[in-house]
């Protein structure tokens, strides 16, 4: 990996790779749905969808064609702190690809028909996202977990504060966060030295300056928020405060997640779905944050079994909290962690995706090896130590269905007893 600055200060970030035919290159943002005020909540997500409609050399339609004619693929995603902007294509298209995406990124148009349309387009997105309860339990999960601090926000944004919203808004937005020091060129695949010449050409005007985003860690709260809808299962988040991004080592939270529910061998997994068949989709994740971190359990089960389900999930954890992993968990999860990573490193996009993030984030880069004895290196009194600190606190607790009645009366701290 090759790490390096512009003249202008903007970080490069790159890996040649000369036995792929493919170039996978992004533009990383340290903006999301975090950085904005409740009244301009959706505006990062509402950014990425503009920049794709049009500048003074291509319409949406150019765009749409150009990357269709060459068989690449030009995308973006909004997340709580980030935007990433990116194409893969055929490494003879890159300099085409780079052209037109450094041009979405600095002459997009914002016009303001296409802006009400577009508005349009994420209203139906917002529909759609509240029709799928599954990903709805999510979002109120956020909430109950940070309540009012951004984390808690939704991407999308709301429909009310959309239809506010003017090209005006959005530039300005653009002029305070989408600056040299909040961005990231991460580009991977068969490249050679005359890439630098081509980034310098499209991104070495880039003068717009400013102060790097920074950040107000938030409190974790354990709330309980429920949402009444008509459906067929109840869909239940639980979470607790997990590792943030800064954590020196990260991967004892991954191998304790691996086990609780982040396979079809973990336990949620078997005795939920395998032993007892209360469920069709359960499991647990975690997720980081540059200066905090969530832990969090799903499941979607019948009404008539939703107590159970949250019953067994708290023997599970109870079990977990008092008695840790077993080795064999240990020694099964160490080997699922380095095989995960090296079959991900086979992609352009998902090594792009790495270097651009880590850059962003926490500007550390760690090779294979080291990755691999970092995961090594983890004991049991490692994870003994973080089960203490991950159960130390109330849980939150998110459900859509059609009756609170279960969750109103569960306890959320009974695992800080144990």
């Amino acid at each position: 990996m090759i790490k390096y600055r512009l003249h202008n200060g903007l970080r490069v970030v790159m890996e040649q790779i000369p036995t792929f035919r493919s170039v996978t290159f992004g533009i990383w943002v340290k903006t999301g749905s975090r950085n904005e005020s409740q009244e301009m909540n959706g505006v990062s997500h509402f950014i990425e969808h503009m920049l794709f409609k049009g500048t003074d050399r291509h319409t949406a339609k150019d765009i749409a064609e150009i990357f269709d004619g060459i068989g690449g693929n030009v995308n973006a995603f909004t997340s709580k702190e980030y935007t990433c902007y990116y194409a893969k294509v055929l490494d003879e298209h890159l300099p085409l690809a780079m052209d037109v995406l450094s041009d979405m990124f600095f002459h997009s148009s914002f016009d303001e028909g296409e802006l009400e349309k577009e508005k349009k387009v994420i209203y139906e997105e917002i529909s759609m996202y509240e029709d799928t309860p599954d990903d709805l339990v999510h979002d109120l999960l956020a909430k109950a977990s940070y309540g009012s601090h951004p984390l808690g926000y939704t991407i999308l944004g709301t429909e009310d504060n959309l239809s506010k919203m003017k090209s005006e808004d959005l530039r300005n937005y653009m002029k305070q966060h989408y600056n040299t020091e909040n961005t990231v060129l991460s580009i991977a695949g068969n490249i050679d030295d005359s890439v630098r010449e081509l980034i310098e050409k499209h991104f070495g005007e880039f003068a717009t300056t400013g102060i790097e985003t920074s950040y107000d860690a938030p409190d974790f709260l354990g709330d309980l928020i429920f949402h009444a809808k008509k459906t067929e299962q109840n869909h239940i988040c639980l979470s607790l405060p997990g590792l943030s991004l800064q954590e020196e080592n990260l991967y004892p939270m991954v191998l304790l997640n691996n086990a609780i529910g982040g396979g079809m061998s973990s336990r949620l997994f078997q005795e939920i779905r395998e032993k007892r068949g209360l469920a069709y989709s359960v499991y647990s994740y975690h997720s980081s944050h540059i200066d905090s971190g969530m832990f969090t359990i799903y499941t979607g089960t019948a009404p008539k079994q939703t107590l159970e389900v949250l019953e067994v999930t708290m023997e599970l954890l109870q079990d977990i909290a008092i008695k840790g992993m077993t080795d064999s968990e240990l020694k099964k999860g160490k080997e699922q962690l380095k095989g995960s990573l090296i079959l991900s490193l086979e992609s352009t996009s998902s090594r792009m995706n790495r270097f651009g993030k880590n850059e962003l984030m926490t500007g550390k880069h760690y090779s294979l090896d080291e990755m691999i004895q970092r995961i090594e290196s983890v004991q049991m009194d490692h994870i003994r130590a973080l089960i203490k600190s991950l159960f130390a606190t109330p849980f939150a607790l998110s459900m859509v269905g059609n009756s609170d009645d279960v969750i109103n009366g569960f306890r959320r701290d009974q695992l800080v007893t144990l």
